[in-house]
């Protein structure tokens, strides 16, 4: 029986999710995403060497944040034209996060090519163009969830809710090879219990082979009520003192989490209305996405939009789509919240923002999502007195807050949970999707409360299952 998986991305780090799935018959890829958020990120996302898109019958996804999608443009411009399949809302989510990537490359380029050009050095090609990206997108199919699909000559995939984001699920292939049948299931990336908006996680109770995030196995959120209650303190106190508060956010999943909360404590009166300016053109437009798909949200949210649309309570969030409209924001006074991209302060509007704020005592900065190492994000997490924004040096006197319990991953307990309907049949382990100190210790709490030893490969490794 020869079935061979390689480890194209996320293996000893969180992001870049690619794995190639090989066997006699069929080479199907599980999603293909960018690497973020370190320093030698670019030296990563290229086409890998032993991934030939000549020998590819098929791309299935996850889901559709970047760390997942964002090489797939790489695809088409080395000639790919097969077919890319996912959920329904995973379509326009994808399209939404790759048009934005291309279109941050170009600007990137524009400005690293005119210093080049000054210095006499032949100007950089982008990772992939805006072409590419609609190329790409021509490609997708959609998929219902729990439905199994024929995806290529002898496998079939079946996509089941994994609670992260709009769209998310995660993967059981079944594979047939020389009249065997493996079953082999990817985690994706696993949300919390109990997450407003999302449906939880539904897990698998069948595998041979288990490839399993490990974003936060070293460690529990707090406990969901307890961040909403301190989100809604520092919101209500930074209110009092007419605070501006900064949030950086990614675009897609925890800008619409906040939205709701928002809603809420305008709807129960925790605060009096105040100013919201999404200072994002792709959160604009994911908030619309998210407001098409009403049908996928939990019963809590329906329950509460049947009451009276959430949009009603949403009346002063104010988009500012416009680079004009968001330098505007720099001379308005607070109260008021900006949420602007990118997640891990590493790009975007968000560090016009702090550039602009962080040295003011009265500002306040609201740290919501996951930062990676050596991210701006992560050095505001860590305390740093001063940073550097566009070459210049910040003094850190705003208020910097952390609220980790909103991650949209599973912590330790719960991916623990999500595995334990699995380890009864003993599958072989993978974890990937995380850094040593997540994976590490996970696999360590899978050995001793199950006494399944975990494989942690890392970047380019093959095995044969």
């Amino acid at each position: 029986m020869s079935i061979k998986l390689t480890f194209h991305g996320a293996a000893g780090t969180v992001t870049g999710s690619a794995y190639l799935l090989q066997t006699s018959r069929a080479t199907v890829l599980v999603d293909f995403g960018m690497f973020q958020g370190f320093a030698h990120q670019d030296d990563l996302n290229h086409m890998p060497a032993g991934l030939d898109v000549g020998k590819l019958n098929a791309v299935v996804l996850t889901h559709a944040h970047l760390d997942h999608t964002g090489r797939l443009p790489l695809l088409a411009k080395h000639g790919y034209r097969g077919p890319i399949y996912c959920t329904e809302p995973t379509i326009p989510l994808t399209a939404l996060i790759l048009r934005d990537s291309a279109h941050l490359q170009a600007m990137d380029l524009e400005r690293s090519n005119r210093k080049r050009q000054r210095a006499g050095e032949v100007p950089a090609e982008p990772l992939y163009t805006a072409e590419q990206v609609e190329q790409v997108l021509q490609l997708f199919k959609a998929v219902p969830y729990d439905v199994p699909t024929e995806v290529a000559p002898g496998i079939r995939a079946r996509w089941v809710e994994a609670g992260h984001m709009l769209g998310s699920a995660s993967l059981q292939l079944c594979v047939q090879e020389d009249g065997h049948t493996k079953t082999i299931v990817f985690s994706g990336d696993v949300g919390p219990k109990g997450a407003p908006i999302l449906k939880d996680a539904v897990g698998f109770e069948k595998a041979d082979v288990v490839v399993m995030e490990s974003t936060y196995g070293d460690r529990n959120h707090k406990p969901l009520q307890e961040t909403v209650a301190e989100f809604e303190a520092i919101v209500k106190k930074a209110v009092d003192h007419k605070s501006k508060i900064l949030v950086p956010v990614f675009a897609v999943g925890r800008t619409q989490l906040l939205l709701y909360l928002l809603a809420q404590m305008f709807r129960h009166r925790v605060v009096p209305k105040f100013p919201i300016f999404l200072d994002s053109p792709m959160a604009i437009e994911a908030t619309k996405i998210y407001w098409e798909h009403l049908d996928l949200f939990d019963a809590e949210f329906k329950a509460l939009n049947r009451e009276r649309p959430l949009t009603e309570d949403l009346n002063t969030v104010k988009p500012t789509p416009t680079a004009q409209d968001s330098m505007a924001l720099n001379t308005l006074p607070g109260p008021c919240l900006i949420m602007a991209g990118s997640g891990m302060c590493n790009g975007g509007r968000i560090l016009h923002h702090l550039k602009e704020n962080l040295w003011r005592p009265e500002a306040c900065v609201l740290i919501v999502g996951y930062q990676g190492d050596g991210s701006l994000g992560r050095r505001l997490v860590d305390g740093e007195k001063t940073v550097s924004i566009f070459g210049e040096k910040i003094a850190v006197k705003a208020d910097v807050h952390t609220l980790n319990g909103f991650s949209a991953h599973a912590g330790q307990s719960e991916l623990l949970q999500w595995f334990g309907h699995l380890a009864p049949v003993r599958p072989r382990v993978f974890l990937t999707h995380g850094e040593a100190r997540g994976r590490e210790p996970l696999a360590k709490l899978i050995q001793e409360k199950f006494s399944l030893r975990c494989e942690l490969p890392m970047l380019g490794n093959s095995v044969s299952l």
